[in-house]
């Protein structure tokens, strides 16, 4: 779900949200009003107040929203369909600025499946990504954001995302499509 419009909005409910891009969490009480500027990968970018606010999916009912449906898997999928539904999470993450996911502006350097050591029958994914620039004040809600998508996945138990700044992004590393979408070409 992608929205470039102003679509008017009132907090049915006081809802946890993160100030962006500070990436500092507060409370926006019932009753705000404002607008949805951003409807990308289940969760909103909402200005309320002159300030910018992303709300996680599981709050999208405080926005008179649906919250994302659960994720399925078959009960016999292998590593090889975990790692497909892996990749479509990661492209459920966006910077609550930009309307590009993580994948697509080249953040993501390495995704792999694991076995989980202490649990039989479970997955750990292992996750390497960067940030567009390493003072983003979004940088920790980015990675709570992979971190929290992936681990709904159905078998697996911990997403292990780590942070590096080696090599450094640059827009080269974003799809041609994300380069188009952002006139970086």
């Amino acid at each position: 779900m992608y929205s470039r419009s102003s679509e008017p909005v009132r907090l049915e409910r006081d809802c946890a949200a993160v100030l962006v891009p500070q990436g500092e969490h507060v409370n926006l009480p019932a009753g705000s009003i404002g607008y949805i500027t951003q409807a990308l990968g289940g969760s909103y970018t909402v200005f309320i107040e002159g300030n910018l606010f992303r709300v996680a999916g599981k709050d999208a009912d405080a926005l008179g929203k649906e919250p994302p449906p659960p994720l399925e898997l078959p009960d016999d999928a292998d590593d090889e369909a975990v790692e497909r539904l892996v990749w479509q999470q990661l492209r459920t993450c966006f910077d609550p600025e930009i309307p590009i996911n993580v994948v697509d502006l080249g953040l993501i350097y390495e995704a792999s499946v694991k076995p989980h050591d202490e649990d039989r029958g479970q997955r750990r994914i292992e996750v390497r990504m960067t940030l567009t620039a390493p003072a983003c004040g979004m940088g920790d809600i980015l990675v709570d954001d992979v971190r929290s998508k992936l681990e709904m996945i159905p078998t697996v138990a911990e997403a292990d995302v780590e942070l590096v700044f080696d090599p450094p992004w640059s827009r080269n590393m974003m799809s041609e499509a994300a380069r188009l979408e952002t006139g970086m070409l």
